[in-house]
């Protein structure tokens, strides 16, 4: 196969790895833009690999733009900003990090950023500064509580949630989790049975799973009752797995003592800002600290796994030759 015929859109280039760019040359001829909706909409038309981040929805609409499409390349694990099942129907093979356990093993960057958020609620960070700012200079205002003792409750012990046990081991914490599917269990890391039982004991509680139909709302109404009104709840997994109506009462209520959250399930959506009940919330309360999914949005973390994709691509153009493929569903 020629690839200099393959047209490779770069969609997302703000501080792309140069040495993915790189690799990526080598396969087509790449250009390289960094496109609103409306932009990436009448780019498409002779693109043939299509890289995004998270910024757009690559749907039905996405997809019908791009009539030579074949392959789209993701540097996420998650892959909701993504209609799999038109991309499969369309003939579109889709690139992701989803599967990559031994190359996500050494991206710390997801797990690093749920410890800092971790921190910067149990001890009042943002709000400090703020006050700071504003010309006080108040310590008491700004009590916080330690970590070393408590109760670590994570749910999915996976390659992040390894990480923040391993954190919450190093700062003195009595660490717990819930996993039904992982096999080799961490030996020091006491090993919960069940959702309910996790809520009850922990106190600081955190999600490490991927969304799928049986994670999707799985911490709501009746999961958040079961943890203690002195609990804080952090989310840096998805939006869509947690009941956000349910976790905003608990907030208000005081049923919890706070949260911090990386995701908001509607954070596609262009109107977020002024519809979100949460993000409104948090303007007024300091027990709910949010942060605009940039979880993994480091700069080291994002070249590896740039580099990592662009090497994806090149094993699979050298693998599945285009132009043997059967012709897409048009």
């Amino acid at each position: 196969m020629n690839t200099s015929t393959l047209n490779i859109l770069n969609a997302e280039s703000l501080d792309y790895s140069s040495a993915a760019r790189e690799i990526v040359s080598g396969v087509g001829d790449l250009q390289e833009s960094d496109l609103s909706r409306s932009e990436l909409l009448g780019s498409l038309e002779k693109v043939d690999v299509l890289i995004v981040r998270l910024r757009n929805q690559i749907n039905r609409e996405v997809i019908d733009a791009a009539p030579r499409l074949k392959i789209i390349i993701t540097a996420t694990t998650g892959l909701d900003h993504i209609d799999m099942s038109y991309a499969a129907e369309k003939g579109i093979l889709v690139l992701s990090l989803k599967g990559e356990i031994d190359f996500l093993r050494s991206i710390p960057a997801t797990a690093e950023h749920t410890w800092g958020l971790l921190l910067a609620l149990i001890r009042h960070l943002p709000w400090a500064y703020q006050s700071v700012l504003l010309g006080q200079w108040d310590r008491d205002r700004f009590r916080g509580r330690d970590l070393a003792g408590r109760t670590l409750g994570i749910v999915g012990l996976g390659r992040i949630g390894e990480k923040i046990a391993h954190y919450g081991q190093a700062f003195g914490m009595n660490v717990i989790a819930y996993d039904p599917y992982r096999k080799d269990w961490i030996s020091t890391v006491e090993r919960i049975s069940s959702l309910k039982e996790l809520c009850q004991k922990s106190e600081i509680f955190t999600l490490h799973v991927p969304l799928n139909p049986e994670t999707k709302n799985l911490i709501g109404a009746q999961e958040i009752s079961w943890l203690s009104s002195e609990a804080v709840l952090i989310n840096t997994a998805r939006g869509a797995v947690l009941k956000e109506a349910a976790l905003l009462e608990a907030l208000q209520n005081r049923r919890l003592a706070g949260a911090a959250l990386d995701v908001i399930s509607d954070e596609t959506q262009s109107n977020r800002l002024t519809t979100n009940s949460l993000i409104d919330y948090a303007r007024s309360h300091q027990n709910l600290l949010l942060s605009p999914h940039i979880g993994g949005a480091t700069i080291d973390s994002m070249h590896a796994t740039e580099i990592f994709m662009a090497n994806k691509l090149v094993q699979t153009v050298k693998s599945i030759p285009f132009d043997r493929r059967p012709e897409a569903k048009r």
